[in-house]
């Protein structure tokens, strides 16, 4: 039986460059930080004093008080960018199957806010045992899928991954199974994120992963660079509509790019480090090559997981070389996260969306603030530093690891 094939036909983001598409897009071009001192809270006497927040968010704009009270802010954001990629895909609601639609949506970490202004209050009131009984839905990571499929009446496949930093890949691949599989038609995917708070930074401070380079947030996020000093916590969401290509062919949909092929693996190594020699990235990336029937020297560009952290940029990029060889000099590779921070759980769905935009506009996103190049990285390989470069990219591959030693590759390609 001939493989079903799946292709993205709507697209939406909220993230730290822009609370759209277009404003993303932009930004990403432009090589600009999303990197500030943080609003959401009085980070004050924190180690870490600075985030890639959402820009002129109000929720006013978006839900009414009613509503807005079920949803912790991750949600929100999962909602908004759900949205966007539902009306950029022109879906009729009426003309589809709607048992042969679902969602599959990720967060690392769910409603923590939720969680942490819940218990503070439950400490500040004196042991009284008084809950919200918005308390446990707000805070469940799974919520989000939740309410998108209410949205819309989506009554498929529906679930959340969680597996940190690599949740929205996961998705993304298990949207495409259901797909391919012939459970669905239509799934909505992608991931949303929203860490910025006491916990999410306290407790990354504490695992000493944020950069605290707090006299200059917009520098602060540096991979590949011999000074990076840490992460840059951010928060968001990217949504995207995945659709079976003679579907999506049917009903005259436009069509941004394929989802050819996808890898997962585990480091079964460390907790928080990858396996020193790339080995779980290497497999990933090789099975997502085998599955799309992609060869090394036809992969164009590389968005990296480059977090910005002296442990994890260069195993990575030993990884990448083990599954594609010299190709390795020849394709662009660059981290976005230089620019939009590290938004953890819906990372992977900003980030293929960074692809999508290499593929439909011919542009490489750049890895900002490279100031020292690291003298243990091979000066041969093209980092896209400091400046978006022009290319024609037919295949594009994401890369996202998770804490626990999870890793998952997206390989899109040009339809």
């Amino acid at each position: 039986m001939q493989k079903r094939r799946v292709v993205v036909t709507g697209i939406g983001t909220i993230n730290p460059l822009g609370n759209n598409i277009q404003e993303y897009f932009a930004n990403l071009k432009a090589g600009v930080s999303g990197a500030a001192p943080i609003t959401h809270f009085d980070a004050e006497k924190f180690k870490t004093r600075f985030a890639c927040e959402v820009k002129g968010y109000n929720w006013e704009d978006f839900f009414d008080r009613k509503e807005v009270r079920k949803y912790d802010l991750f949600s929100q954001y999962a909602m908004i960018a759900a949205d966007q990629a539902m009306t950029d895909s022109g879906i009729d609601l009426e003309k589809v199957d709607k048992l042969r639609s679902g969602v599959i949506w990720a967060s690392g970490i769910g409603g923590l806010r939720s969680m942490f202004d819940e218990i503070a209050g439950f400490l500040e009131g004196g042991q009284i045992p008084r809950f919200s009984p918005f308390f446990i839905p707000k805070m469940i990571s799974d919520i989000a899928a939740g309410y998108i499929s209410m949205k819309y009446g989506f009554m498929g496949p529906n679930f959340c991954t969680v597996s940190a930093c690599a949740s929205s890949n996961h998705a993304i691949i298990l949207a495409t199974d259901q797909i391919r599989m012939g459970r669905a038609d239509i799934m909505i995917t992608g991931g949303s994120e929203s860490a910025v708070n006491q916990p999410g930074v306290g407790g990354f401070n504490s695992m000493q992963a944020l950069s605290t380079r707090n006299d200059d947030p917009a520098t602060a996020s540096r991979p590949y660079d011999a000074d990076r000093d840490g992460f840059v916590i951010g928060e968001g969401a990217g949504g995207l509509i995945l659709e079976e290509y003679e579907h999506a062919k049917a009903r005259g949909a436009k069509i941004y790019a394929e989802v050819g092929g996808s890898g997962m693996s585990a480091d079964a190594y460390h907790f928080t480090a990858p396996h020193p020699e790339g080995l779980g990235a290497k497999h990933a990336m090789e099975d997502a090559m085998k599955e799309a029937g992609i060869s090394p020297d036809q992969v164009d560009y590389i968005n990296t997981h480059g977090t910005s952290t002296p442990a994890g940029d260069i195993p990575e990029l030993i990884g990448i070389q083990g599954a594609i060889g010299d190709r390795i000099y020849e394709a662009n590779l660059s981290s976005t996260k230089s620019m939009t921070g590290h938004l953890l759980g819906a990372a992977g769905a900003i980030e293929a969306l960074a692809c999508i935009m290499a593929i439909t506009e011919g542009v490489i996103p750049p890895t900002i603030n490279n100031f020292n190049r690291d003298p243990n990285i091979d000066a041969r390989i093209n980092l896209t530093l400091n400046t978006a470069q022009e290319r024609d990219v037919r295949v594009a591959m994401s890369n996202t690891f998770g804490f626990g030693g999870h890793n998952a590759t997206v390989l899109l390609k040009r339809i």
